[in-house]
């Protein structure tokens, strides 16, 4: 007990400690692993579909330049470094008509408008929004419309951004040196304000996005990494295994591709969330036990996630802490001990 003590003190004092500690436990009593679940969910529904829609857009506008709409699908695919190549050779199999597109226009809204409403739901936990001021069906789906076509804007711009630099390698082949580095830090530049404009529109109370530029910028970081890796992965140790795995492949790397970028998504939130709402230091052993003292922080925790189950305006929810129970005592008596 003295060691977890000393080890207690030490996080609470060193913020390099405490704070990603203080994140841990919020991801974990948020059940945020739970919820990048359902974003994936979601995005995958509405995958396939969007795909359907930009094959359909690219045969009837792109029709006179077969070079040109195969570079712009390339570059779109380049998106998903893990699973772009099989993705690129089975979509072909689609054909541009008015059911393929009716269905692919159907079936991305409601998959789009699931992970803008899953999108609005995480957020809205994350930062303790009580549910009855979270905007009603009808407006949160009117934000989810006009989240979808921020992103659909700045798909486009990674799109244009990707065929600037398609000839470029990450890892020391064939780099374009200014063009691919230009590129680079655009596209970590519009995923930073991609992850802001998605803060500020899908939760339901003001932030302050000066404080959270920084997060966004290491949530966009990591997504850039995570495509480096993906690309070096398929470069190096997927190649010619796609006819192996074959669709199975394709599910399994699509989902564990859209799980990891709704975890970004989410953890970059988690991280702005702590920071902004003072949720740290934490109590190094609250998640475990009853028999520990509350920090400040862990009392502001407590309180924010009673507030945000308050269904109605009207409905008044106080938080009283307790004293902790007592430890358990010692005994100094043996087996061999009688009374």
């Amino acid at each position: 007990m003295r060691f977890l003590e000393r080890v207690d003190g030490f996080q609470r004092r060193h913020r390099w400690v405490g704070l990603p500690l203080a994140v841990v436990y919020k991801f974990y009593d948020d059940q945020a692993a739970y919820l990048a679940a359902l974003l994936t969910y979601y995005g995958f529904l509405s995958l396939f579909p969007l795909l359907l829609i930009l094959v359909a857009v690219l045969s009837t506008f792109l029709s006179d330049d077969p070079a040109l709409r195969q570079r712009v699908l390339d570059s779109a695919l380049g998106e998903f470094p893990v699973i772009g190549d099989q993705l690129g050779e089975n979509i072909h199999s689609f054909h541009s008509s008015g059911v393929a597109l009716a269905v692919g226009i159907a079936g991305s809204l409601y998959g789009s408008l699931g992970v803008a409403q899953a999108a609005q739901y995480a957020l809205n936990k994350i930062w303790a929004v009580p549910r009855h001021a979270r905007p009603d069906p009808f407006h949160s789906r009117l934000k989810g419309l006009v989240f979808l076509l921020i992103l659909a804007l700045g798909l486009c711009a990674f799109t244009l951004l990707s065929v600037a630099a398609s000839q470029s390698y990450v890892f020391g082949v064939r780099l374009r040196g200014g063009t691919w580095i230009a590129a680079t830090a655009a596209s970590v530049c519009l995923n930073t304000l991609l992850l802001l404009a998605s803060y500020k529109l899908l939760t339901h109370r003001t932030l302050p996005l000066r404080r959270l530029a920084a997060v966004a910028l290491g949530g966009a970081c990591a997504w850039q990494a995570l495509q480096w890796v993906g690309t070096y992965y398929v470069s190096h140790v997927l190649r010619g295994t796609t006819a192996t795995y074959g669709l199975f492949g394709i599910v399994l790397g699509l989902i564990a591709w859209l799980y990891v970028g709704a975890l970004i998504f989410i953890t970059a939130a988690e991280v702005g969330a702590v920071r902004v709402m003072h949720l740290w230091p934490r109590s190094l052993l609250t998640p475990f036990t009853d028999r520990v003292n509350l920090s400040p922080a862990d009392r502001r925790a407590y309180r924010s996630y009673a507030a945000t189950e308050a269904f109605k305006g009207f409905q008044k929810v106080r938080v009283r802490f307790d004293p902790p129970p007592p430890s358990k005592p010692r005994s100094d008596k043996t087996p061999d001990d009688t009374s």
